[in-house]
């Protein structure tokens, strides 16, 4: 078990299954497909990230440095937030982007949807988590990856 203390931006307790993503993560790239169709879950559509590509999101806790690409990533992560699709947390190993803070924060005020988000957690923290690891967040920014 290790844990790593970052700091919270959509604060709350969560516990769930890791995904996890070395490169950025490019929001319009990886949700537009499944949005586009109103899928049921939102599976990764981003063949340029080949750790997340054709894996299901939803509901999943996506570990990355950052996210990167176009300026409406903000509006697609609310849009799939207001599917009901939407990853149920993001830890950032850098700083959060001023285009993913919009989108959760834009999700958390007008849905009422919380996409928790911890960011500054650290490089050793993308090298402590894989795929499917149980990880867990508290409210103060603490990350427990088990």
């Amino acid at each position: 078990m290790k844990i790593f203390k970052g700091r919270p931006v959509i604060s709350g307790a969560f516990t769930g299954s890791a995904l996890v993503t070395h490169g950025g993560l490019n929001i319009l790239a990886s949700f537009q497909k499944s949005a586009l169709a109103k899928a049921k879950t939102l599976v990764c559509s981003d063949q340029n990230n080949p750790e997340l590509f054709k894996k299901n999101m939803t509901g999943k806790i996506i570990c990355l440095p950052q996210t990167i690409g176009s300026t409406t990533g903000g509006m697609v992560l609310q849009a799939v937030a207001k599917m009901g699709i939407a990853p149920s947390a993001f830890l950032f190993a850098d700083e959060i982007d001023p285009l993913a803070a919009a989108g959760v924060i834009l999700s958390d005020v007008w849905l009422g949807q919380k996409i928790f988000t911890v960011d500054r957690l650290g490089h050793e923290f993308l090298d402590a988590v894989t795929d499917g690891a149980q990880v867990a967040i508290a409210s103060d920014g603490t990350v427990t990856v088990g």
